[in-house]
C-alpha cells in the first residue's frame, strides 16, 4: 500500500530520505568541475534556496550556511538580500550576490521528473521529495504484502558560479524520490553537496 500526504509547499528541492534505522546521504550521480578553476577559490558564497515557501527556502539556505561555516567557508543566505516574493533564479541570485560582495553563488535548480514503477524492498520504506509546486510524503508497506507501486524520480542540479568571472565552476546532478521529514532531508542534501565541493578543494582550508 502507498499513501501520499500532500503538504502544499512550493519548491525545487529534491531529497531522498531512506529509512532503515537512520538517514543516508543523497548520492550525486554525476558532477563536473571547470579545470581552469583554482583550489581554495571562494571566500564568500551566496546561497540560493528553492523558490516558494519562505520557511523551506530559509531552512535550506541556513543549513548550507552552517555546514559551510564548519568547513571554514563564509556563506550568506540570499533571503537577507532579496524580497521574499522574488524568484530565486540565476539572474536574480547573481544580482544579490554582487550586492552582498560575494565571489561565489551556489544554488539548486530542477531538471526533470519521471514516473517509475518498482516492487517493495525488504521492510517498510519512507521517502520525501519536492518538485515544482508539489511536495509529498510516501510510505510503502512491508515486503510481500503489496504489489508494484509507482513513484516519481526527480533530477536536480546544484551549480556553483564564480560571480567575479561570471563562469560556471562546478555542477552536481542528483536523482531522488519523494520526502518524509523536511529538515532531515535538507541536512542530507546539503551534506552531500558540501562534501562534494570540499573534495574539489574549492574552499580555503581551516
Amino acid at each position: 500500500m502507498k499513501q501520499t500526504l500532500p503538504l502544499g509547499i512550493v519548491g525545487i528541492l529534491f531529497i531522498t530520505l531512506a529509512l532503515n534505522g537512520c538517514s543516508t546521504a543523497t548520492p550525486i550521480v554525476s558532477e563536473w568541475r571547470n579545470p581552469a578553476q583554482t583550489s581554495g577559490s571562494f571566500q564568500r558564497l551566496m546561497i540560493g534556496g528553492p523558490s516558494g515557501d519562505i520557511s523551506v527556502r530559509r531552512n535550506f539556505e541556513d543549513e548550507f550556511v552552517a555546514q559551510l561555516a564548519a568547513m571554514g567557508a563564509d556563506a550568506l543566505p540570499s533571503y537577507r538580500y532579496m524580497p521574499e516574493n522574488e524568484v530565486t533564479n540565476e539572474s536574480n541570485l547573481k544580482r544579490a550576490a554582487q550586492k552582498a560582495r560575494a565571489d561565489g553563488l551556489l544554488f539548486v535548480r530542477s531538471v526533470s521528473a519521471e514516473e517509475k514503477t518498482n516492487y517493495p524492498a525488504i521492510g517498510p520504506g519512507i521517502s520525501f521529495g519536492i518538485f515544482g509546486s508539489n511536495i509529498g510524503a510516501a510510505w510503502s508497506g512491508i515486503s510481500g504484502t503489496s504489489g508494484p507501486y509507482r513513484y516519481n524520480e526527480y533530477t536536480s542540479e546544484t551549480a556553483l558560479y564564480d560571480v567575479t568571472k561570471n563562469e560556471l565552476v562546478w555542477t552536481g546532478t542528483l536523482k531522488t524520490k519523494e520526502p518524509t521529514n523536511v529538515q532531515a532531508a535538507i541536512r542530507s542534501y546539503v551534506q552531500t553537496i558540501t562534501e562534494a565541493l570540499a573534495a574539489q578543494n574549492l574552499f580555503p582550508k581551516k
